[in-house]
């Protein structure tokens, strides 16, 4: 069966997918490395994709995850490079999160606040349901902010135009973080939020089997 290389979402981890029907494959979750000091985002990717001993690796990234498997795509044209509710270039990004690297208030927001503010992350990221919103809330109250904030400042920073060709993108519509009409998707998944992998796992499920 074949390895399939998972990378999650900032501030989750491997419960991210586990809503995913990942019986086609022998699926790898690579875990989080700490930052080191003002890491850029190909840095960090360059150093995570050491940890995929594989060659031709088929890799599986979501949100920040994707962004980082973007990278890894650009230096080894031979990896299947998938992601999901994630961005391949910075130009794809939203303006908010534009203005967010002028304006870093992130940074100013005190941790205690940041995990209490349940309400603006299930919206965002829209999660359905008292199990998928419990799923979340727990990540997020596991998250470890400090890596929260070195990552987000890797992607308010990150600059770069190239959409390497080996590169598969799925995406929801109803995608508040990372808007539907700023990518260029492969795969559109109607209805799909943030946090498709969850509230839409089965569709999700089926498109992955039939790339990999």
């Amino acid at each position: 069966m074949k390895n399939v290389y998972f990378i999650s979402g900032l501030g989750a981890t491997k419960r991210s997918f586990q809503f995913l029907d990942l019986s086609f494959c022998n699926p790898v979750f690579i875990d989080w490395i700490p930052a080191q000091k003002k890491e850029t985002l190909v840095s960090y990717a360059m150093r995570l994709k050491a940890l995929i001993p594989e060659e031709n690796p088929t890799i599986v990234g979501l949100s920040f995850g994707g962004m980082l498997a973007s990278e890894m795509a650009k230096v080894d044209p031979l990896a299947k490079v998938i992601i999901i509710s994630s961005n391949k270039t910075s130009d794809e990004f939203p303006a908010y999160l534009r203005i967010g690297n002028y304006l870093p208030l992130y940074r100013m927001i005190p941790e205690t606040l940041l995990k209490k503010s349940k309400h603006l992350f299930q919206w965002m990221l829209g999660a359905e349901g008292k199990e998928q919103k419990a799923v979340q809330l727990q990540i997020l109250a596991e998250s470890d902010i400090k890596f929260t904030n070195d990552a987000i400042d890797m992607i308010l920073k990150w600059k770069n135009n190239v959409v390497a060709p080996n590169i598969i993108h799925i995406h929801g519509t109803a995608d508040k973080l990372l808007p539907y009409k700023k990518v260029q998707a492969h795969y559109t998944v109607p209805k799909g939020t943030h946090l498709m992998i969850m509230n839409k796992g089965l569709e999700i499920s089926n498109i992955l089997k039939s790339i990999i």
